[in-house]
């Protein structure tokens, strides 16, 4: 028998779904019969005239509503493209580590989606100047009492719990480095399949207690979801940022160039009160 929060679940899970698939059947159909592409840095991607971008599915970084695509990194790669007379062909991954894996493989030239500075990813990628400002924080559900065992009052209460984070992701190091801080083993379950609205969605339902996103999809999902908590930080606030192969370096100073014009004018300032300064 299907319980009723799996069926919201597959109901929220159904339209991401399907938009997903319409933009892989042909891609990955061609891809098969491809050679691995090489590298390419922004002369390259000027001759071809199309920059290859991945991002997330959800609804700050890039969202499909009928017949309108949205969302923060979706505008301000888009504005790239079109100062730069580029065609902009991105590829929405629900997967961390696909994305990464598309960069590595010289799938795509950006990834236009915040990341989280970390030596390790400094290691392998290049990253832009700061997109934007934004911090980790866990996903709970509201306390249903003063003795609700389950809800988390502060990061000592971490101690030997599950948090769920997406595969790959770089809070699995703060969360590592949490643990060392209190003293205590926090136990990190990674989740392939799902992005962050996804567990956030598990969590409001019961299927999972706790998940570890970005605060800007957390709060977004709570105007839906009013019986999660998101006020437990995890990280510091900290700058995220795109990135790009360590093979395009022209590409990387073209995009900083870039962002440190762009966001000083107005059209920036409006993108970003869209999505992360609302009113």
């Amino acid at each position: 028998m299907v319980t009723r929060p799996k069926i919201r679940l597959l109901r929220y899970l159904i339209p991401v779904i399907i938009v997903l698939a319409l933009f892989f059947c042909f891609r990955r159909c061609d891809n098969q019969q491809k050679q691995p592409l090489p590298p390419r840095d922004y002369a390259d991607i000027i001759r071809e005239g199309v920059l290859r971008v991945a991002t997330e599915y959800n609804s700050i970084s890039f969202y499909v509503d009928g017949d309108t695509v949205t969302g923060f990194n979706y505008e301000l790669i888009q504005a790239f493209g079109r100062d730069k007379g580029l065609r902009v062909d991105i590829s929405p991954y629900m997967s961390f580590e696909d994305r990464l894996r598309g960069l590595s493989e010289d799938r795509y030239d950006v990834i236009a989606y915040g990341i989280l500075a970390t030596s390790k990813l400094k290691d392998s990628l290049l990253l832009t100047s700061p997109i934007v400002l934004n911090k980790q924080v866990l996903v709970q559900r509201k306390a249903t009492g003063e003795n609700d065992s389950l809800y988390i009052r502060s990061q000592l209460d971490l101690a030997q719990r599950t948090l769920h984070v997406i595969k790959g992701s770089p809070s699995i190091l703060r969360i590592q480095n949490l643990g060392n801080e209190i003293g205590d083993t926090i136990y990190i379950k990674e989740i392939e399949k799902y992005g962050s609205e996804q567990l956030i969605s598990l969590v409001a339902h019961g299927d999972i207690d706790y998940a570890v996103c970005d605060e800007s999809i957390a709060r977004a999902a709570a105007d839906s979801l009013p019986q999660i908590d998101i006020n437990t930080a995890i990280s510091f606030t900290q700058f995220y940022s795109w990135a790009v192969s360590k093979q395009s370096p022209v590409l990387l100073d073209s995009l900083n160039a870039w962002l440190d014009r762009f966001q000083k004018e107005e059209e920036y300032q409006k993108i970003y009160k869209k999505y992360y300064d609302k009113k």
